[in-house]
């Protein structure tokens, strides 16, 4: 059995390792990837001699999927946590510690955004249970026109766009409420008779685990172990032009023919993709815009008097150029160690990729300058490494899960063609391992010798 992996992030590389463990050796694996190297939007690279990840860096740790990757290919040992610092809010010219038992910065009552939001803002919140509110179930609206018509328009710039930029690098204009805050969603539709209601009733308990994990030595570790244990594997570095049915099988242009398909490619090439052979499901993936960003990784002396401190979130409307800090010898306990200090600065949000697009030196002065902003401290790197992201991260918009239905629904009907990927049922690396073995899982568990329907 011939099966091509499309994409070789870790969507790809998850597939084709489940793949190989369901379908035994005799399987001839093949993943096709546009770039270089492999890996998708995780990389790990070199700063000061050391590796850090200069892509995603973190997964949600109370999600079981990276954990049970890591044990099932023997690298638990890799697994490090955050050493439990809060991150602030830079909002109004200063820092604010972040709000506590908020709801992806939505607040659960005024007390948790006093200081941060102004007296008005904050009376606000308080009265909203008060005021009249009707909600009809199975709305989806995007994230700012429910908060700010509740809440305020400052606690979303000031609360809830800091957050959802750092998940989505967009903002509660262009992210939906049913795909970022289905917790929410439903508190809603049972019938909560305000905003602080629902919010109430969609927090998740208190919990002393990890909200974060990590791997010690970057994800290029996670990336090299599922490529190992993938094993006899193809890999082909070009770009797939064209997806065909043809007699038994697919036509992969210009790699050739093969049984089956497993897709891992992002929305838009997906579209591209599957024009021909299931258009609705196309036209749904089509309407799944991306978002582009870069990072400046800096390098600082090991003294550099960084605040005790996670990260720092921007507020949106601030006169910075970033929009979060993350001071990774601070969060990250196996950083801290080290000689020197990490620092990682993030640009671009979803329809601003101003600062995004400067040139290196510029965005390195950037990050440099508002640093210092933020930190109130001379920035002097030693080094700088920029990392730019073109098109990383789907945006999760009004509409996004109908748009999945659609294009899971078409692709049911054949049993030798499945999609995955970070633009489906999550951006978040447990998401996409969850995503990319349900793939793996369609395909091998069909191949039994029949025929598929959609021939």
């Amino acid at each position: 059995m011939r099966v091509a992996v499309v994409g070789g992030g870790i969507s790809g590389l998850v597939a084709a390792y489940r793949l190989r463990q369901s379908l035994g050796e005799s399987a001839d694996l093949t993943v096709i990837e546009s770039r270089v190297r492999l890996g998708g939007v995780l990389r790990t690279g070199e700063v000061g001699g050391e590796p850090v990840d200069l892509g995603a860096e973190a997964f949600v740790g109370r999600r079981p999927e990276v954990p049970a990757l890591l044990r099932e290919l023997g690298i638990a040992d890799q697994l490090v946590h955050p050493a439990g610092l809060r991150p602030l809010v830079w909002a109004g010219g200063r820092a604010h510690p972040l709000p506590e038992r908020t709801l992806m910065g939505i607040p659960s009552g005024p007390e948790t955004v006093t200081g941060l939001l102004d007296a008005e803002t904050v009376a606000r919140i308080a009265d909203e249970p008060t005021r009249p509110f009707m909600w009809r179930p199975g709305t989806d609206i995007d994230v700012y026109s429910l908060v700010a018509d509740r809440f305020g328009a400052q606690t979303v710039a000031r609360s809830v766009d800091p957050l959802l930029g750092g998940v989505y690098a967009g903002t509660a204009r262009s992210i939906g409420l049913r795909a970022a805050l289905p917790t929410l969603a439903a508190a809603l539709d049972r019938g909560a008779g305000s905003l602080t209601a629902a919010v109430a009733a969609a927090l998740p308990p208190p919990s002393d685990a990890p909200v974060f994990g990590a791997l010690r030595d970057g994800y290029a570790v996670l990336l090299r172990a599922l490529t190992e244990r993938s094993a006899p594997v193809t890999v082909r570095e070009t770009a797939v032009t064209a997806l065909r049915r043809v007699p038994g099988g697919w036509q992969v242009d210009p790699v050739g023919e093969f049984d089956a398909v497993v897709l891992a490619t992002p929305a838009p090439v997906t579209a591209r993709l599957l024009a021909e052979v299931a258009p609705a499901a196309a036209h749904a993936a089509a309407g799944i815009q991306l978002s582009s960003s870069a990072l400046v990784v800096l390098e600082l002396p090991k003294d550099t008097r960084l605040p005790p401190n996670s990260g720092v979130l921007v507020a949106t409307g601030e006169p910075l150029r970033a929009k979060a800090f993350t001071l990774s010898s601070r969060k990250w306990p196996h950083l801290a160690a080290r000689d020197t200090a990490v620092v990682r600065v993030s640009f671009g949000r979803f329809g601003d990729d101003s600062a995004a697009t400067l040139p290196d030196a510029d965005l390195v002065v950037a990050a440099t300058a508002d640093l210092a902003t933020v930190t109130g401290v001379p920035i002097d790197p030693r080094s700088a490494v920029v990392q730019r992201w073109p098109g990383g991260l789907a945006q999760y918009a009004p509409g996004h899960l109908e748009r999945v239905t659609e294009i899971e629904s078409e692709l049911a009907r054949f049993d030798d063609l499945a999609v995955t990927g970070a633009y489906l049922h999550g951006v978040g690396v447990p998401a996409c391992v969850a995503s990319a073995s349900a793939a793996a899982r369609s395909i091998a568990t069909a191949r039994t010798g029949s025929r598929s329907p959609g021939r």
